[in-house]
């Protein structure tokens, strides 16, 4: 037992049961049943088979760390895989490559920039589409979306990629610019520029879409034009909110305006109520009234953000929201004939309760809790007069529906 105290082994076989050999010879079984359904052309594969081709993108580092989950999923239904032979060259400047099987002798640095910079988080180096050859011959520091080997040119193995998804230049004639030589056979899989390039055309044709969908539903918003609408579909952003969340309070002025994707709202409006405490003494409190709800393809926001009012209701999410929002600055930046005709069109939440109709539907709410709680005191005070105690001997009852239950109730 000491004996097995520094082995890594021992460690392996308590976590998974197996021996690290016998999990190497899983894996290596594993990526033999990936190439073999790569060989395959995709329309000829089954569901199964593109959920397992999804599946072990996900475990390369170098495509899960740079492409969105829902790039993995469709390029998971398009890819092949290669066959190179020993002492063959590729050139790597319009596809990105991940080694399946053998392994490949750099020629020079490898670009590994697969897709271009999303935001000035990711690197302080200004994007452009092709680096010249000099560029890439220099020392490049190792980034987030960036990077070059280092000048060893190491052999690169299984699972390790080379490559890209920006289509750059052909190297010059006998330049090795983004050469790679097999040491040996090789299966690649392949991924290519163009066909990349088609995904994400597609699928900024369909996000496009679904923003345009999103507004012109809206009630607000059916009769607008599209041009318009355009206008507004560029600067949402999506927000996901669990339930119970507060979005907009009673009394202040929202950041931003809000288009429903999915769920449901709770809309509330605060008022003053008078409350009896344990000494019989009244005090005011705030009370929140439900007043109504707000569903999918609806707004709200637009009022309190173009005219700095603020908003009149207290807005909570009732179920798991997705919302399309536009924060209040990008609102203030439209050209002043958008944002005429979102005040032309739109209306403040809610607007046309007023506050004496929520004091008439609290003092309704009230009296119901008080009717409901004087019902069930003289209920329990007939019964323990009676000597019955609900739930035993004759008097229990296990209810079938829970409508019996409901209906038993009202009688």
């Amino acid at each position: 037992m000491d004996n097995d105290l520094h082995n890594i082994g021992f460690y392996i076989r308590s976590l998974h049961g197996q021996t690290s050999g016998e999990l190497a010879l899983q894996f290596k079984d594993k990526i033999e049943g990936f190439i073999n359904v790569l060989r395959k052309l995709p329309i000829h594969r089954n569901y199964k088979e593109r959920r397992f081709v999804y599946r072990m993108m996900k475990t390369m580092p170098d495509l899960d760390a740079q492409l969105t989950q829902e790039d993995l999923r469709t390029i998971s239904q398009k890819i092949t895989a290669e066959i190179w032979l020993k002492d063959t060259t590729v050139i790597a400047n319009d596809s990105f490559y991940i080694i399946l099987k053998g392994c490949v002798r750099p020629c020079s640095k490898i670009y590994k920039k697969m897709i271009e910079f999303v935001s000035a988080k990711f690197s302080n180096v200004p994007y452009r589409e092709h680096l010249s050859e000099e560029e890439l011959s220099q020392e490049v520091p190792v980034g987030d979306y960036y990077s070059l080997l280092n000048r060893q040119y190491p052999i690169l193995g299984p699972w390790s990629g080379f490559g890209t998804l920006i289509s750059l230049p052909k190297p010059k004639l006998g330049s090795n610019l983004y050469s790679l030589i097999m040491e040996e056979d090789c299966v690649l899989l392949k991924i290519d520029a163009k066909e990349y390039a088609k995904i994400k055309a597609e699928q900024a044709k369909k996000e496009k879409l679904t923003r345009e969908q999103l507004i012109h539903k809206c009630p607000y918003y059916r009769n607008w034009p599209k041009l318009s609408i355009n206008e507004l579909t560029v600067h949402i952003k999506w927000r996901h909110y669990p339930p119970g969340h507060v979005l907009v309070t009673d009394g202040e002025v929202i950041s931003f305006v809000a288009y429903i994707q999915s769920g449901f709202c709770k809309v509330y409006r605060e008022i003053i109520g008078f409350v009896k405490s344990q000494h019989k003494k009244v005090a005011k409190k705030h009370r929140r009234v439900f007043i109504g709800e707000l569903r999918e393809k609806e707004s709200f926001g637009e009022i309190s953000v173009l005219l700095q009012l603020p908003f009149t209701c207290t807005v909570i999410t009732g179920s798991e929201v997705e919302l399309g929002v536009i924060e209040a600055e990008d609102i203030q930046k439209l050209d002043w004939v958008t944002r005429k005709l979102v005040l032309q069109t739109a209306e403040q939440t809610f607007g046309y309760i007023t506050d004496e109709d929520v004091q008439n539907e609290y003092m309704a709410r009230q009296k119901q809790k008080e009717w409901k709680k004087f019902k069930e005191k003289v209920i329990q005070s007939s019964l323990e007069h009676r000597g019955i105690i609900p739930g035993s001997g004759r008097w229990r009852h296990y209810w079938t529906k829970e409508s019996d239950k409901n209906s038993f109730d009202k009688n």
